[in-house]
C-alpha cells in the first residue's frame, strides 16, 4: 500500500472509493483498447518465441468493470497482481483453466489439430509456473516504455491458484477489463487483464485526444465537472466499536443497561462518508468539543483479516 504513504496517493484512493466510476466511459474503453492493440503484437511475438506450437491471440472484449469482479468463481484459474507507484493493484492478470491447458499443450509440443483435454481440477505447480510465464510477457508488453509507461514492478509475483486464490483479498474500485482469446485450431481459453480506471487514465488517458477535438472539449468539461465535485460536501460520520456479544446477550439487553467499552475502543474509531470507511481514528476532546484524530487510512483487506483472526 505504498501509494497511500503520501497525501496525493491517499487523496486519489479516497476519491476513487467515494465517487465511483471515474472517467467518461467511451474514453476509458477507447484508452484500454488502444493499450491492448499496441501490446498484442508484442505479446504474440514473445509467446511465439517460448511455445513449441504457435497459438493465436485475439482481443475478445473491452469493457468497464469493478476491480472486485476480478475474483474468479473457481479456484482452477491462475492470477497474478502487478503493483506500481500508482497503485498496489495496478494490473490484475487472470487465466482460466482452458487457457492454461492450451498454453501448456503448446509449450510441450501438443498436436494443434487435436482438442486439448480440459483441466477440471486445481492447477498443478507446473501449470501455475506456465501461467506465471505468460503473465510476465503480457505485463511487459502492456507496461510500455518511456514517460507513459505504467512502471509495473518486475518481475511479477508468481501466479496463485486454488486455495491461495480463494483467500486473496481484492478491493473494490472502478476498473476496465480486457479479455484475450488464446486458441489453437480446436481449443481456446481466456486470458483477462483488469486495471483501475485511475491508473489507466493517469498514464494513457490523454493519449488519443487531439487539441480542439470533440473529445478534448469533453475532457475540458469533465475537468470542470470534476472541480464542482471537489467542492461538493459530504457528511462525515465517526463510529466507535462498542463490544463483542453473543446473540443471546444482545437479546437480553434492556433499557437502562450500561455496556462497557472494549479495551482500545477509543483508538479504533472509524471515519466514514457515504457508507465508505476512509480512516481509522482516535476519539478525544479539545476544550468542550469532542474530536477524532486521524491515525491512518482504512485498509479493508487488513480489517477482514483482523476480523477473521481476532487477537
Amino acid at each position: 500500500m505504498s501509494s497511500l504513504a503520501n497525501p496525493a496517493g491517499m487523496r486519489a484512493s479516497i476519491l476513487e472509493r467515494l465517487i465511483g466510476e471515474t472517467g467518461e466511459p467511451n474514453h476509458v474503453v477507447g484508452a484500454a483498447r488502444a493499450v491492448a492493440e499496441r501490446a498484442l503484437p508484442a505479446i504474440t511475438l514473445a509467446l511465439g518465441g517460448k511455445l513449441a506450437v504457435p497459438v493465436e491471440l485475439d482481443i475478445e472484449a473491452v469493457e468497464l468493470a469493478r476491480l472486485i469482479q476480478a475474483r474468479p468463481q473457481s479456484g482452477q484459474h491462475a492470477m497474478s497482481v502487478a503493483s506500481s507507484a500508482s497503485s498496489p493493484d495496478a494490473l490484475i492478470l487472470l487465466m482460466d483453466s482452458a487457457a492454461v491447458a492450451v498454453v501448456v499443450s503448446a509449450l510441450f509440443g501438443g498436436d494443434p489439430d487435436l482438442p486439448v483435454t480440459p483441466i477440471e481440477r486445481e492447477l498443478s505447480p507446473t501449470e501455475t509456473e506456465v501461467a506465471s510465464m505468460v503473465f510476465q510477457e503480457i505485463a511487459q508488453a502492456v507496461n510500455g516504455s518511456g514517460e507513459r509507461a505504467f512502471a509495473f514492478r518486475m518481475p511479477l509475483p508468481a501466479a496463485i491458484t486454488g486455495t491461495e486464490l480463494k483467500k486473496h483479498i481484492i478491493r473494490d474500485a472502478p476498473a476496465v477489463r480486457v479479455d484475450f482469446r488464446v486458441s489453437t485450431a480446436t481449443s481456446s481459453g481466456r486470458i483477462s487483464l483488469m486495471m483501475p480506471q485511475r491508473v489507466l487514465l493517469k498514464h494513457r488517458g490523454e493519449a488519443s485526444v487531439a487539441p480542439g477535438s470533440d473529445r478534448d472539449t469533453a475532457s475540458n468539461w469533465s475537468a470542470r465537472f470534476g472541480e464542482e465535485i471537489m467542492r461538493s460536501t459530504v457528511d462525515l460520520e465517526a463510529s466507535m466499536p462498542l463490544a463483542r456479544m453473543t446473540l443471546g446477550e444482545v437479546a437480553r439487553l434492556q433499557e437502562g443497561m450500561v455496556i462497557e467499552l472494549g479495551e482500545g475502543a477509543q483508538t479504533e474509531a472509524r471515519l466514514s462518508a457515504r457508507s465508505k470507511t476512509l480512516f481509522v481514528c482516535e476519539f478525544g476532546k479539545l476544550g468542550q468539543n469532542y474530536t477524532v484524530r486521524i491515525r491512518h487510512p482504512f485498509d479493508a483487506g487488513q480489517d477482514l483479516i483482523d476480523t477473521l483472526l481476532p487477537g
